[in-house]
């Protein structure tokens, strides 16, 4: 068996009184698309925050190759550069061009010179598509457009992994499908990923696994078919009957 790039064991996370994951058990091993389902308030954002250390675990341990995420002593920033993430807004700075936005964490976080940090920005900017839009501002730009700028953002760091939590829910539905085409682009090339999303056809096409979560555990998880095609808790049933 290939040793897992994400463990997570028994994970648990509190808001004051609200426990919003109750004790998650996961491995995500390289090169898996891993799509997490569930309704709102299941726990799946909070799952990828606790990933990287936007939300601290209150129980439970997170490993990442070498790292225990959850261990206090562990340099987080050094983890993060190998962890991309993407949200649902794009986060970009505004009067940053798309070439710029892409280039400041490689110029911060990882010392790349501005001719360097320029090459990977362009390169990065033309594999998500947008080649004849690297000297346009956000406001230039689409929110379809704006969110690949912020994928390429995260691809520019060479990440291991990448998260992406709802990072089409935002868009009208008409720009959604060039996001999607990027991430299955991302999917073919062997990257790993964990994926929340109300996609279905993304999750049926590109998934490894799917993984439903409901009330802060993960109830069921399998193949796309397996997962669509035959549920066996009645909870994802009654899920996936309102969704189809």
């Amino acid at each position: 068996m290939t040793q897992p790039i994400v463990r997570i064991q028994q994970l648990k996370k509190s808001f004051g009184s609200l426990e919003v994951l109750k004790g998650v058990d996961l491995d995500v091993t390289k090169g898996e698309v891993v799509v997490i389902l569930g309704p709102s308030g299941s726990g799946k954002s909070t799952l990828l925050r606790c990933i990287n250390k936007l939300e601290v675990a209150t129980g439970g341990h997170i490993f990442f190759e070498d790292a225990d995420i959850t261990d206090p002593k562990t340099n987080i920033n050094e983890v993060r550069e190998r962890i991309g993430m993407v949200f649902q807004s794009f986060n970009l700075f505004p009067h940053l061009t798309a070439k710029g936005n892409v280039m400041l964490a490689q110029q911060k976080v990882l010392k790349r010179s501005k001719s360097e940090a320029a090459r990977v920005a362009i390169e990065q900017l033309e594999k998500v598509g947008l080649g004849d839009r690297v000297d346009y501002f956000p406001a230039q730009l689409s929110g379809g457009q704006q969110q690949r700028v912020a994928i390429a953002r995260a691809l520019a760091m060479d990440p291991h992994v990448m998260l992406f939590d709802e990072v089409t829910s935002a868009l009208d539905p008409e720009l959604v499908r060039g996001v999607l085409d990027v991430m299955k682009d991302l999917a073919a090339g062997g990257m790993t990923m964990l994926v929340v999303t109300h996609e279905m056809g993304f999750a049926r096409d590109v998934a490894s696994r799917v993984v439903f979560m409901d009330g802060g555990v993960i109830v069921e998880q399998g193949t796309p078919q397996e997962v669509f095609d035959n549920p066996k808790s009645d909870r994802t049933k009654d899920f996936l009957g309102h969704i189809r």
